[in-house]
């Protein structure tokens, strides 16, 4: 296997915080997405969508999600599970997955693309040439405003999202409060269930 990705970006993240607890090592080429490598010919020969990460395996199959790559590590590398353990665990930790990122990472990249000059013409992932739209940035800070207030409801007297463990959905809420700060809207200090929350999960990385 191969892994393509660049590791400052949130979806990058996502998946390097789960292979970091996991203890999994794979050959890994960064991707430098500040020099616009993703929409060079070599890497769009690999990942069309132009998109990191990638990952490449060894009968030639490409996994370009993030959740999908997870479920295919999690079965090679069931120790230290991060998708949960039973049926409903698993069910959870998708769901969630799913909805932060939809809610929340969807949110921010609107707020980012739409708005940077260094997004001119860019305003979506790939290799398709999308104007801004600068009614999108408002949107995505209106989104975000009702995120916050729910994930803080959804955390009340628990310590992670989806059972008692740790898993990829805590992961990914942990990713999603650190590209928040990329547009200035993540949650501060009235938000102490979700603070706390993002500190447990880079507690338990740092142990893993």
């Amino acid at each position: 296997m191969k892994l393509y990705t660049f590791d400052p970006a949130p979806n990058p993240k996502r998946l390097a915080d789960f292979m970091a607890y996991k203890g999994i090592a794979i050959a890994t080429t960064q991707i430098d997405m500040m020099a616009g490598e993703q929409l060079g010919d070599d890497y769009l020969k690999i990942n069309p969508a132009g998109t990191v990460p990638a990952l490449v395996l060894d009968d030639g199959t490409v996994l370009t999600e993030v959740i999908g790559i997870c479920c295919y590590l999690e079965a090679l590398y069931p120790e230290k599970p991060l998708l949960g353990t039973t049926a409903l665990e698993k069910a959870l930790v998708i769901s969630w997955s799913h909805k932060l990122f939809a809610m929340i990472m969807i949110a921010v990249a609107d707020t980012l693309r739409n708005r940077s000059p260094s997004f001119a013409n860019r305003a979506l992932p790939g290799p398709l040439d999308v104007p801004q739209i600068e009614a999108l940035v408002e949107r995505g800070k209106l989104r975000l405003n009702y995120a916050w207030p729910e994930i803080e409801k959804a955390l009340a007297g628990r310590d992670w999202l989806a059972g008692e463990n740790i898993s990829q959905a805590d992961i990914d809420l942990a990713a999603c409060v650190g590209f928040a700060g990329w547009v200035k809207s993540a949650p501060g200090e009235d938000f102490p269930n979700t603070l706390a929350h993002s500190a447990r999960v880079q507690a338990a990385l740092a142990q893993s």
